[in-house]
C-alpha cells in the first residue's frame, strides 16, 4: 500500500469515525459537513474529496456494514442460526459505536429499513415452507415477521432493553430462528 493510499484510508477512517461520533450526539439533520471536517480534523474539501455529501457518507457507511454482515452470513452458510447469530452479535459489539448511533438514538430510518431488507434477504433462503409449522402460511409474512423480530431484538439490545448478556441474546435468537424456520 502506497503512502498516498494510507493517507486516503486514514482520512476516510477519520471522517467516518467523526460522523459516527456526531450521530451519537446530534440528530442527522443537524450535522453539517463542517462539523464532520472539524471533528475529523480535516478540511471540508477533504470530506468532499471522498463523499458527495453527508447522505453519501451515511449510505457508504451503511453499505460497508451490511456487506460485512453479508460476508459473515456467506462464511457461515453451513452453520446453524445459533452459530451465525453469535457471529453477528460479535460483529455488532466490535462496531457498537456505529450500530448504537444508528439504532439507539431513535435510529436512522435509512439504516433500519436497509438492515431489515438485508435480514429478510438472508432469511429467505433459509425458510422451509415444507416444515410442518409453515405449511399453509405465506412465505412473505413469515419473512417479514421474523425479519422485524430480529431487527427489534438487535435494536433492544443496543438500547439496553434486554438485560441478558450478549451471548445469551445471540444464542436465543438463533434457537428461535432454527426452531421456526
Amino acid at each position: 500500500m502506497s503512502r498516498v493510499d494510507r493517507r486516503v484510508k486514514k482520512s476516510q477512517e477519520s471522517i467516518k469515525n467523526a460522523f459516527i461520533e456526531l450521530m451519537s450526539e446530534k440528530n442527522f439533520d443537524q450535522i453539517t459537513i463542517q462539523d464532520i471536517a472539524d471533528r475529523a480534523d480535516v478540511g471540508r474539501r477533504t470530506v468532499y474529496d471522498h463523499y458527495m455529501d453527508k447522505f453519501d457518507l451515511l449510505d457508504k457507511l451503511i453499505e460497508e456494514h451490511i456487506n460485512e454482515l453479508r460476508n459473515i452470513c456467506d462464511s457461515a452458510s453451513e452453520m446453524s442460526f445459533t452459530e451465525c447469530t453469535l457471529m453477528w452479535f460479535e460483529y455488532f459489539e466490535q462496531h457498537s459505536s456505529f450500530f448504537s448511533a444508528m439504532l439507539a438514538s431513535k435510529g436512522d430510518s435509512v439504516f433500519r429499513s436497509q438492515f431489515l431488507k438485508f435480514v429478510i434477504e438472508e432469511l429467505e433462503v433459509e425458510v422451509d415452507m415444507t416444515k410442518e409449522g409453515n405449511k399453509g402460511l405465506s412465505k412473505d409474512l413469515i419473512l417479514k415477521f421474523f425479519g422485524a423480530a430480529a431487527v427489534e431484538i438487535v435494536e433492544s439490545w443496543f438500547t439496553n432493553g434486554l438485560s441478558e448478556p450478549t451471548q445469551v441474546v445471540a444464542e436465543q435468537v438463533g434457537i428461535l430462528l432454527d426452531r421456526n424456520l
